[in-house]
């Protein structure tokens, strides 16, 4: 499988970029001001540490991962700002270590605090009292002690695999009348939850306090001397070679085998943890002491995720359901709704269950529809989609299905979807060989009294039922002859390699999408030269395209004003004087995770208006199969100016970047509570909903 591709070597201008890991790595800092922000709801703040913690997981086992197997191979490429890799490395580790700091501060000295004065409170087990500990150890002793596995390490057993984000308990014994220590470790159940119930409601126990407190059970007439948890985790990123694979199928599924036993990226230990045990640990992980990150708290934070949901309104945002389509209201005919004009519709405040899904289940259902197609990259184990899909192959309709086996972390059930659907008879492609097919896609031809009409969707998100309650995402259901056309061969250049690129309305990667977009951003530059209003807003999640970046850069420099919200990591250094000085860079987040991408584009008054699937990086635009579609009808172009609208005037969740890197958070001029966009958006959404009700 090929790497993630790196960037040219020996950039020529590192001046004019930031770095991509360090912009990531402030992004992540803004989601731990969020955490750390008091006029947010209680487990809100829990929720957004959790996600934090979660984050930064990814982002050892990916970047980290792949910047150490760059050292490793004696990859000697430059980013784009002209760092080498061990540079790249020292900053990130310097940078992540002061994250830490601000993250356990917040736990230990505000978060929990907090939760105890809400009576949530999570105890150690020496401080539980007799009928406290009775209960806990009578838990141990039905549902923990039989699944426990201690692993010893002595000149007969070599120091255990420890897989990829396990929690472990390190324990040193002593043998009565031996001098030695015995260093054994055992594994934290996963599938035990991590904060045990006490007696008193909304009282906790973390598993490896239960396990720690009761080692005398699995080491009877042993000395315990210290015990103490850690966490490891492992290299994500491996490399292998596709073009040399004969099944993408094995070469998915050897990948996984390598992963799991690919090298420690992080060894995370306590500060309580002995001199003597930090030692036998880091040996026997075979890490070096700059991939050591000492923690006060508690172990893998991405687990309070669980104290999130403890039932608290109080302390959380209004509870939000989304609503259905007004156009889809009242059992409607989606077909026919959709015959009468594109429909838009926005998620989470518009039900992905009563577009999207109906959408797909609607077509199973209708005896005139012929055949279905669809991409699969990232959904939820108990997706609709794959029994919907199945049912409609057994009821003789053509079914198609590209299921992305590269999704990272997501092979595991991909493979299994596309491994049931096949056996119900679904044509299932496994993916292209050097590209992951990224873009949301799906299609379904249906037998009219006219002849066939194809219907379609194209949206910025994951056919995910769950993601859809918690990420904005946007899409475009059509039956236009010239996009339907566009989405037809798409699914022709998916399942059947074919090598079409004059496609008529849809910007396809890796085949016209970076050249067309590029085009757009030079038309403006040619408005602006020509003293005409020029005017670029582009909302996406990351970043980082180096040819993209110049051209914005060029744009600004013949005036054209360009707004870009980018809710990740950022490349493009913002506000210089003479070179980017008319570009502005905004970060918006808030309780959904902005997910959707927009591209406006003034082009004289003759508004232009994108939605799809792909950010402005490189990898999306030459190593992924992405969709984006023009929007067409006035009234949806109208809905996504108001959508951008609304966020460049975010006061609530905005950060806005400068030209020294600062990410500077956004206040109104009075000082109070300013303009939120998702807050907004739902008050608008309830707003419309009683409107349509009254039939206004």
């Amino acid at each position: 499988m090929q790497a993630t591709p790196t960037a040219p070597n020996a950039p020529a201008a590192p001046s004019l970029y930031f770095n991509r890991e360090t912009s990531w790595l402030d992004f992540n800092r803004r989601v731990l001001e969020l955490a750390q922000d008091t006029s947010v709801p209680l487990l809100e703040r829990v929720k957004f540490l959790a996600i934090f913690a979660s984050n930064l997981d990814e982002f050892f086992m990916k970047r980290v991962g792949g910047l150490q197997r760059q050292r490793l191979s004696g990859v000697s490429e430059f980013s784009n700002d002209g760092l080498n890799v061990q540079e790249q490395l020292d900053l990130i580790h310097k940078s992540v270590r002061a994250m830490l700091e601000a993250q356990t501060h917040c736990w230990l000295s505000d978060l929990e605090p907090a939760l105890n004065r809400e009576g949530v409170i999570i105890k150690a087990y020496d401080r539980l009292d007799d009928a406290e500990r009775a209960s806990v150890d009578q838990f141990f002793v039905k549902q923990v002690f039989p699944i426990l596995t201690p692993l010893a390490v002595d000149s007969g057993h070599p120091f255990p695999f420890i897989s990829n984000l396990s929690k472990s308990v390190g324990v040193m014994l002593e043998h009565p009348g031996m001098g030695e220590p015995l260093f054994v470790r055992i594994k934290v159940p996963e599938n035990l939850p991590r904060w045990v119930p006490l007696p008193t409601r909304m009282n906790f126990v973390p598993l490896e306090q239960v396990i720690g407190g009761n080692l005398s059970m699995l080491f009877p007439g042993m000395k315990v001397i210290d015990w103490q948890p850690f966490r490891v985790t492992r290299n994500a990123d491996i490399e292998m070679d596709e073009d040399d694979a004969d099944d993408l199928l094995e070469l998915v599924e050897m990948e996984l085998r390598k992963r799991r036993l690919a090298r420690v990226v992080r060894l995370e230990l306590p500060e309580s943890m002995s001199q003597a045990m930090r030692e036998f640990i880091i040996s026997g992980m075979e890490v070096s002491s700059e991939d050591v990150y000492l923690y006060r708290g508690p172990v893998d934070m991405d687990d309070l995720m669980g104290l999130a949901s403890l039932d608290l309104p109080q302390a959380k945002f209004r509870p939000w359901v989304a609503l259905v389509p007004q156009r889809l209201n009242d059992d409607v005919d989606i077909f026919q709704v959709i015959r009468s004009g594109d429909l838009l519709v926005h998620h989470p405040y518009e039900s992905f269950a009563s577009s999207v899904e109906m959408f797909i289940k609607s077509a199973v259902m209708d005896p005139k529809v012929l055949a279905i197609k669809m991409t699969l990259y990232r959904t939820s184990s108990d997706s609709p989609f794959v029994p919907a899909l199945i049912k409609a192959a057994e009821m003789g309709k053509q079914v198609a299905v590209l299921v992305e086996l590269k999704a990272r972390f997501d092979e595991h059930r991909n493979l299994e979807h596309a491994q049931n659907l096949e056996k119900a008879g679904v044509h299932v492609v496994y993916g292209l060989v050097g590209l992951k097919t990224h873009t949301k896609l799906s299609m379904v031809v249906r037998d009219e009294p006219e002849g066939l009409r194809t219907y379609c969707h194209i949206g910025t998100g994951n056919y995910n039922s769950k993601t859809a309650h918690l990420y904005t995402d946007l899409g475009l259901f059509t039956c236009n002859p010239s996009i339907t056309a566009d989405v037809i061969e798409v699914f022709h250049y998916l399942t059947g390699r074919s090598l079409k690129r004059d496609y008529n309305k849809l910007l396809i990667a890796p085949v016209n999408m970076r050249d067309r977009f590029v085009e757009m951003i030079r038309r403006e530059t040619e408005h602006a030269k020509a003293g005409k209003p020029a005017r670029i807003i582009a909302k996406m999640n990351a970043l980082q395209d180096p040819k993209i970046i110049t051209t914005l850069y060029e744009a600004s420099q013949a005036g054209v004003k360009i707004d870009l919200l980018v809710r990740g990591f950022c490349c493009l250094r913002p506000g210089v004087p003479g070179m980017s000085e008319n570009i502005r860079v905004i970060s918006v987040l808030g309780r959904f995770l902005e997910h959707s991408r927009i591209f406006h584009f003034h082009n004289d008054g003759k508004d232009e208006f994108y939605i799809g699937s792909a950010d402005w990086m490189y990898r999306n635009l030459d190593y992924r199969v992405e969709a984006i579609t023009p929007i067409e009808d006035q009234l949806l172009r109208d809905r996504l100016r108001e959508i951008l609208e609304i966020m460049l005037n975010d006061q609530g969740h905005a950060w806005e970047l400068q030209p020294d890197g600062q990410w500077n958070r956004r206040t109104s001029s009075d000082g109070q509570a300013g303009v939120d966009t998702q807050e907004v958006l739902i008050s608008r959404a309830l707003r419309n909903e009683k409107k349509s009700r009254r039939g206004d």
